[in-house]
């Protein structure tokens, strides 16, 4: 099962899974989405990866690491996460509601598009 959490929990997550290893939080948006609207790492590695081109780049990623997906609400991030988990992933969490819930429930300052 992949846990599903809003980004008003991710600390809390993050403290769950650390001594899983260093955590991760895997933006899957693309290029364009980026340059609207980002987060700032705290407590976490960021990655950036647009979905399309995860399965090219996955050895970029480590499979024993903590990982929380995110996207624009949350569909696309959950689709990676479920294909992560099929290649063996372990730690894996959904940011429900993506940068949009982000921008409402942790920093307002994060432009919603």
């Amino acid at each position: 099962m992949i846990a599903q959490i809003r980004p008003s929990q991710l600390a809390a997550w993050l403290e769950s899974v650390k001594e899983f290893g260093s955590p991760v939080v895997l933006d899957v948006r693309e290029p364009c989405e980026l340059q609207m609207a980002s987060i700032k790492a705290e407590g976490f590695e960021l990655i950036t990866i647009p979905m399309g081109v995860i399965p090219a780049r996955l050895h970029e990623l480590n499979p024993s690491q903590p990982l929380a997906c995110l996207c624009h609400h949350g569909a696309r991030s959950m689709q990676v996460a479920y294909f992560l988990k099929a290649r063996g992933f372990n730690h894996l969490a959904n940011i429900a509601g993506g940068i949009n819930a982000w921008s409402a429930e942790v920093d307002p300052t994060v432009p919603r598009y």
